[in-house]
């Protein structure tokens, strides 16, 4: 015959066991949106971050950074994509606006999205997005053009930290992905086993 007070003690280690396996995968579902919060908040893993407008310039005159812009499309998405130009100078602490090309090289309407990262990744601290068009799906018709804006500045900040202080450039890099609710996809190489890419269009 089982005691009773040991039934009583198995069932709260087992009760006790279920509640930390749901506390676990709460923890789990919640990790993604609070890691990108963070990875947002803080420039984390090259991560930019976002922000508004800075109300006022705290930088040297002249002291300024140049920012190249890499753009790329991956397999799966037949578009062209591009900046308006290959980099530009940005004084620290001062807004810019640059707008990249978008074309729907393809024969039917497709959805892509873009992500992004900045290098090296110690930048991603200082480089504050105003406005962006990644991670928002864009729809396009065959032969469908688009114009999308960035909105960024480089935080003052970045010559006060020893790791960033004498850099002179950096890169901010995009990739369109094929979509699919909202998410990118990866696919295999098309049927002529080329890659979408770069182009001028």
């Amino acid at each position: 015959m089982t005691n009773a007070p040991q039934n009583r003690k198995l069932g709260r280690t087992a009760l006790a066991c279920a509640g930390f396996a749901a506390g676990m995968l709460g923890l789990a579902f919640a990790s993604v949106p609070l890691y990108d919060a963070f990875c947002k908040a803080t420039g984390y893993g090259g991560t930019p971050r976002q922000g508004p407008v800075p109300t006022a310039v705290a930088a040297k005159p002249g002291d300024a950074m140049l920012v190249r812009f890499d753009t790329n499309v991956a397999p799966g998405l037949g578009w062209k994509f591009r900046a308006e130009r290959g980099g530009v100078e940005a004084p620290l602490g001062e807004t810019q606006t640059v707008f990249f090309h978008v074309k729907n090289t393809g024969p039917t309407a497709t959805t892509g999205v873009a992500t992004f990262n900045v290098q090296p990744e110690l930048m991603g601290g200082y480089f504050v997005k105003v406005e962006c068009f990644c991670f928002k799906e864009q729809t396009l018709q065959p032969g469908e053009t688009l114009d999308v804006p960035v909105v960024f500045y480089i935080d003052p900040a970045v010559r006060a930290d020893s790791n960033t202080a004498a850099l002179s450039e950096m890169t901010l890099s995009y990739t369109y992905f094929a979509s699919k609710n909202g998410q990118p996809v990866t696919a295999a190489l098309d049927r002529g086993g080329t890659v979408p890419g770069r182009g001028n269009f």
